[in-house]
């Protein structure tokens, strides 16, 4: 099952949410959806999931759209908000009403909790619930159905540190099983870790719909890092290349490799302290497609 994205757009008066988007999420992978605050992810989402109305174009699930699914938790999983829940009922009860309602055996109930780990705070009120606890309820939520497709919201908001690593193993599991699974986060080193293709979005537009690897790679993802004592008789030998002095007796050199540097450095009779290749994160390849699209930007 695949989620397919065709010129959406959504406008809330004068103000354009989402601009002509298109792309398509695929089975057997986490796809990770990047993007500013007010980027319009979760309004992406939501028209996804037939929660708002697109202005123009469409989101389908496996060729329709969410209203014409027959049983739509058996088809897709989504966690959008863990707060839209009934504060004084029981996590238990919460899933079982989902469940009734969307012919799922109640025996199920009791399956995701134990998958999310909530089997001891089943029948505790969800108001007594901290928000990594309504995060995991939520995503039982979402795993009721048993979807082929699964929608995360910022998943990872609430979790402590063993909950993260529990979510990127789920994340990694749901698609090795053969889902399709789209997550956004602001947590760049998560997404980093786990997800095998990236769409960015800025300003409701695409940015980016590649591969994790090829995003890094396509942005001079890779830098020598040098440090010696002679840096401006380094900076001669170097001359034609790029290069930034980092520091007193430190270098990087973009596009280049640190066999290169060397034979420049021994050439030159310049020694070396220091010699490695940096390779860009997916925070500054991400930093460095969005800083025109960013909408809320603070001053020092």
């Amino acid at each position: 099952m695949t989620i397919e994205v065709r010129g959406l757009t959504r406008r809330y008066g004068d103000v354009v949410a989402v601009d002509d988007l298109s792309f398509d999420v695929l089975p057997g992978t986490v796809t990770g959806f990047l993007g500013p605050n007010g980027a319009g992810k979760s309004t992406t989402m939501r028209m996804v999931l037939g929660l708002d109305r697109p202005t123009a174009g469409s989101a389908r699930v496996n060729g329709r759209a969410f209203a014409e699914l027959r049983a739509p938790l058996r088809e897709v999983g989504a966690l959008l908000d863990p707060g839209a829940v009934h504060p004084g009922r029981t996590g238990r009860a919460h899933l079982r009403v989902a469940a009734r309602t969307n012919g799922i055996p109640t025996a199920r109930v009791d399956e995701v909790l134990a998958q999310v780990g909530l089997e001891r705070a089943a029948r505790r009120r969800i108001k007594g619930y901290s928000l990594g606890m309504k995060q995991r309820l939520g995503i039982a939520g979402a795993l009721l159905g048993d979807p082929g497709v699964l929608l995360f919201d910022e998943p990872i908001n609430g979790l402590d540190l063993d909950g993260v690593r529990w979510i990127r193993g789920l994340l990694r599991s749901l698609a090795d099983e053969g889902r399709t699974v789209l997550v956004s986060s602001h947590l760049m080193s998560e997404v980093q870790q786990t997800a095998d293709r990236v769409v960015v979005i800025g300003r409701g537009r695409l940015i980016a719909d590649t591969t994790t690897g090829e995003l890094m790679r396509g942005l001079g993802a890779r830098v020598v890092r040098v440090r010696t004592p002679e840096a401006d008789a380094l900076l001669e030998a170097l001359r034609g290349h790029r290069v930034a002095r980092a520091g007193v007796d430190e270098l990087h050199v973009s596009e280049s490799s640190s066999a290169e540097v060397g034979a420049l450095a021994h050439a030159a009779g310049v020694p070396l302290h220091h010699l490695s290749e940096l390779e860009q994160s997916l925070e500054e390849a991400y930093l460095a497609l969005t800083g025109d699209a960013v909408e809320f930007a603070g001053h020092g």
